[in-house]
């Protein structure tokens, strides 16, 4: 059993295994490069289905030359699009939490039975009970 791990680890030198490593982290940046690219492709409004269709091909066929090439050419736009992505999740996050801070305390119940009372749903008397109400708690 041992002469056996010692011929393995002799038959396995470390540059092998650094080597090794170092082709795995390739493999696996490319991958994500790939990833990138494919999501940036599905995401473009700005060009039709055949260029798509064309930019797939290229990176399915050419792997390393097509991703490339995507990235030489379309760095601007990519980008953009991102920016653009961000920036909307960023104006959904801020509503939510602009909404979820707005309703709490006694500020947001007056507001909402303001609105009810300008709408014609509660009457003046119903206004000042909830006002007195969301004051005392």
């Amino acid at each position: 059993m041992l002469r056996d791990m010692i011929l393995a680890s002799s038959n396995y030198p470390f540059m092998n295994i650094l080597w090794s490593m170092l082709i795995f982290m390739g493999f696996i940046m490319w991958f994500w490069l790939a990833v990138m690219c494919f999501s940036d492709i599905f995401r473009r409004h700005d060009t039709g289905g055949f260029v798509k269709a064309l930019w797939i091909i290229a990176i399915i066929f050419f792997p390393l030359f097509g991703v490339l090439l995507y990235l030489l050419v379309e760095h601007n736009g990519i980008a953009e699009r991102s920016a653009k992505v961000v920036e909307a999740q960023q104006a959904v996050f801020d509503q939510q939490v602009r909404e979820a801070a707005g309703t709490a305390g006694p500020a947001g119940e007056i507001a909402a039975a303001q609105k009810l009372l300008d709408a014609g749903t509660i009457s003046q008397a119903d206004f000042d009970a909830l006002k007195a109400k969301a004051l005392s708690a």
